[in-house]
Parts: structure tokens; sequence; C-alpha cells
């Protein structure tokens, strides 16, 4: 018998998502490199990084083709708390 697949809630990639610009430090991170690591489709990453983007959580620079995402202050704040908020929702066996 196969376990049955965990799929990630957009929460749940969203959180991911944070964490792989804030990992970043100062020099960024584009998309691309944003899409293999969280192991989403660029489309989606695209999405939902302008969604962030829009909340004033993460912040892009463009050169030429290539986009640059930054995490702001605001989303260094908001992802501690959605890390809180995950990993109490993990230790409840609750999915999110």
């Amino acid at each position: 018998m196969t376990a049955k697949q965990q799929y990630r809630s957009e929460i749940g990639i969203i959180r991911d998502i944070l964490g792989i610009i804030a990992e970043s430090g100062k020099g960024g991170v584009i998309i691309s490199a944003i899409s293999r690591r969280a192991n989403v489709s660029y489309n989606s990453v695209n999405g939902k990084c302008q969604k962030l983007i829009d909340a004033n959580l993460v912040e892009s620079v463009k050169d030429g083709r290539i986009c640059t995402f930054f995490i702001t202050e605001q989303g260094v704040a908001f992802f501690e708390q959605l890390c809180r908020f995950t990993d109490m929702m993990r230790e409840a066996n609750i999915r999110y």
C-alpha cells in the first residue's frame, strides 16, 4: 500500500517562498530559483510573488529581463508569525 500524497496548502507554499526569499539575504533571489527550491511551477510562483508584492511583504527589482525578489521588514515580521502559526498547527496535528 502506498502512502497518501501530502499536498501543501497555499499557506504552506507561501511560507516556503517567503523562507527562500528571506534566506537569500541582501542579494535577493530570482524567480526560477524560487520555483526550483520551492518545487512549485514558475507560473504559480510568479502569481504568489505578485500577491506578496501587493501585500508589501516582498519587493522586486527588475534589471533587464531579470527580476530579483527581496523580503521587506514587514515580510520578515509576517514570516516569523507565519512560522509560529504553522508550527503550532503541526504540533496540534492540524493540516494547514
